[in-house]
């Protein structure tokens, strides 16, 4: 049976690319195409793919918030990362988040093919030089109090915070979540309150330093 493939990147040519070398592959089918977080996660439910190629800087919800949900719903759904950053933080969260592959944009094709064979055995898979990041993070952690956006935040407050920064209104962002105004309203208070950020600006360069949005 042929791996079903759910393709996930905000860039059209990307996905075009991808689908072409990918269904050179018998046994690989794209199974879908999402543009967004909050598509894929819509597709992953509805498709029940095997593998998701998860681009993690994207509008209105990010890969790493996407990866987070999917494998929440879907236990036996494995996520690859393939993105252009290479920070430490990207890596670490999208790990944490529970991708089973951490690959860069500009890796040879035929080293995603080897991403894939490799987690579909159970097996982790990063890209060279990201194994130094994942290992160098581990050891300067030691005891260190995680400060980062996905230890302060709760998930929901993190989806606010995001759309929040990408221009929507209370109104805007309560209808995208599918809850009152007055709990959007709710949520943008404590998140302001918890990073002591209380100026669009100030938690758009937060957002953005912290991977939430590529703005």
């Amino acid at each position: 049976m042929a791996l079903k493939i759910l393709l996930v990147d905000d860039h059209k040519i990307v996905r075009d690319g991808l689908r072409n070398l990918l269904e050179k592959h018998p046994d690989i089918v794209v199974a879908g195409e999402a543009e967004d977080g909050r598509e894929a996660l819509q597709l992953a439910r509805k498709l029940s793919p095997d593998v998701v190629i998860m681009d993690i800087a994207m509008p209105d919800l990010n890969g790493m918030e996407a990866t987070r949900q999917i494998l929440s719903e879907l236990h036996n759904v494995k996520v690859i990362a393939l993105s252009m950053h290479s920070d430490k933080r990207f890596v670490s969260e999208m790990l944490k988040a529970g991708a089973s592959a951490y690959l860069l944009k500009d890796c040879a094709f035929e080293e995603l093919i080897t991403a894939i064979r490799t987690i579909m055995k159970g097996k982790t898979y990063l890209s060279p030089g990201i194994a130094d990041v994942v290992i160098e993070d581990y050891i300067r952690k030691g005891s260190k109090e995680d400060s980062s956006v996905f230890s302060i935040l709760s998930d929901r407050e993190r989806e606010v915070l995001q759309l929040m920064v990408e221009g929507k209104s209370t109104k805007e962002i309560a209808a995208n979540l599918n809850v009152s105004a007055k709990t959007i309203e709710t949520h943008r208070t404590n998140l302001m309150t918890k990073l002591d950020i209380h100026t669009i600006a100030e938690l758009t360069k937060y957002a953005i330093r912290e991977g939430l949005t590529s703005l």
